[in-house]
């Protein structure tokens, strides 16, 4: 049997499930997880290693029109995937029947001149009876050309092998290994770092602060038998700062200790993480701190 390889581009509304069927697939957490929408901000790449195939996932943005810049970036983000890869999977989840989001996604997937095959990936099946499942996959059955339409449930497992089989059905007969079998992600470090910080942002504080934060690394030393991690954690107002902190420090404090068990893990070593919250005025409007929080539009 040739070597198989390619690129599958996750899609759909935020809060589908994206993030945790990529990593439900790949085996190891890259992209973090809330149940807060817009969690994703960035394209995130993933590698799925198998000794006959070697699959690389990009994670995208939720489809979602905001009044932001940010929002703009995200947006674009996700639609760039749309030509770039050799599979797209569509996620939605089986209670959807629609709405403004979908319908822009279903747009934009129908203006493209060359559209890869997509296929309909209904998700949180764990979540529903049988009868609810059968009537998600003949609403949407008629709603495009889908190559199938595959019910799972990403966060337990449920149908992802036969998901898996089928992607590998799309991917390119004697195509080459894109990357070493030891890599999971093109993203460094420094991000991963970031991004684990702000996810416990996401669990821990509610309504509109996690989407007014964003995290940058301002150093990272590897020593003998620590790593050594000073982070920002940037918002958008004072009141919001005093937030993060919490009273006498207890929530920054949370942030930190939650942060630096995830990061051990990742890491292999000991962590000894710093934080400090920064006010960052509007960033979320503008272009050139969307650039240095590392929000560049795609290329």
């Amino acid at each position: 049997m040739s070597f198989k390889s390619g690129f599958v581009g996750i899609v759909g509304r935020p809060n589908v499930g994206k993030s945790t069927l990529m990593t439900s697939i790949i085996g190891q957490k890259i992209s973090i997880v809330s149940d807060k929408p817009q969690t994703t901000r960035n394209r995130i790449m993933g590698v799925w290693h198998r000794p006959e195939s070697q699959v690389v996932f990009l994670d995208t943005p939720g489809v979602h029109r905001g009044k932001y810049a940010i929002n703009d970036y995200m947006l674009q983000t996700a639609f760039s995937v749309l030509t770039e890869v050799d599979l797209i999977l569509l996620l939605v989840e089986y209670w959807e029947t629609g709405g403004d989001e979908f319908s822009l996604l279903m747009s934009q997937l129908r203006q493209q001149p060359q559209l890869p095959p997509v296929m309909l990936v209904i998700n949180k099946i764990d979540l529903g009876k049988k009868q609810d499942i059968l009537e998600a996959v003949a609403h949407h059955k008629d709603l495009f050309a889908f190559e199938h339409i595959i019910p799972v449930s990403a966060l337990q497992g449920e149908n992802l092998d036969t998901l898996q089989e089928l992607i590998l059905q799309y991917m390119e007969e004697g195509g080459p290994r894109y990357f070493p079998e030891d890599m999971i992600t093109d993203q460094s470090e420094r991000f991963v770092v970031a991004e684990f910080i702000r996810e416990k942002v996401f669990q821990l504080t509610g309504q509109e602060i996690p989407h007014c934060v964003a995290v940058t690394v301002e150093e990272f030393i590897t020593e003998e038998r620590r790593i050594c991690i000073d982070a920002s954690i940037h918002v958008e107002r004072s009141s919001q700062k005093g937030m993060i902190i919490g009273k006498g420090g207890s929530m920054i404090k949370e942030i930190g200790t939650l942060a630096r068990k995830d990061l051990e893990i990742m890491l292999g070593m000991p962590v000894f993480l710093e934080l400090r919250v920064k006010v960052a005025r509007d960033w979320r409007k503008t272009n050139s701190r969307l650039r240095q929080f590392g929000y560049s539009e795609p290329t």
